[in-house]
């Protein structure tokens, strides 16, 4: 990865969007989030689709971080 550090706020309408660009000598997907403000788009070339489904995984793995930290508040709620 290119050196870059970001943040943005994903909230629950955020937008993805995958574009595949099929060109002959350098061919790419982009994969975009965005919302109304910000928008970050990543360039995925040739050979990096296994980082792509590392990516995927972290985002499935703080999804469910979410869920239990969802889970953990209700019983907290729910027993005060």
């Amino acid at each position: 990865m290119k050196t870059l550090t970001t943040s943005a706020h994903i909230e629950p309408d955020t937008r993805f969007r995958v574009t595949p660009f099929a060109d002959r000598t350098n061919p790419f997907v982009c994969l975009r989030m965005g919302g109304d403000l910000v928008e970050i788009a990543l360039i995925a070339r040739l050979g990096t689709s296994d980082a792509l489904r590392v990516l995927a995984a972290a985002a499935l793995e703080a999804a469910g971080a979410l869920d239990a930290m969802a889970t953990d508040a209700e019983e907290v709620t729910n027993h005060g």
